[in-house]
């Protein structure tokens, strides 16, 4: 597959209500990456992911990451088909580079740089 999901991303209000959630509800092992902020998820199959806060979201959003081989080119293309950028490429600190864009519909997905 050219373009796999490689991450996925749950976040709202309250990162340590949403890291016992789904912690305790799927027996995912969760590391704090950000004091309590952000926590990886790693399922131990599958995908990890990432559960945190986003103060500046009114009511949570679900987020997968699609990896790409140039999130600014893959923004371009997107737009073209009737998205919009949300997040220029930027540098996750200790991470990877990654990009937002909403769909037509206004679904907000991600774009990781590959490796």
């Amino acid at each position: 597959m050219p373009n796999p999901v490689t991450h996925f991303e749950v976040v709202g209000k309250d990162a340590g209500a949403l890291q016992r959630f789904y912690g305790e509800a799927f027996g995912w092992e969760m590391q704090d990456v950000m004091n309590g902020s952000y926590y990886m998820a790693h399922p131990g199959t599958g995908i990890n992911g990432g559960v945190g806060a986003d103060p500046e979201s009114s009511g949570g959003r679900v987020t997968f990451y699609v990896e790409v081989e140039d999130p600014a080119a893959t923004l371009e293309e997107i737009s073209g088909l009737g998205g919009k950028t949300v997040q220029e490429p930027f540098d996750v600190p200790d991470g990877p580079t990654i990009a937002l864009f909403s769909d037509p519909e206004g679904h907000l997905i991600g774009l990781v740089k590959a490796a």
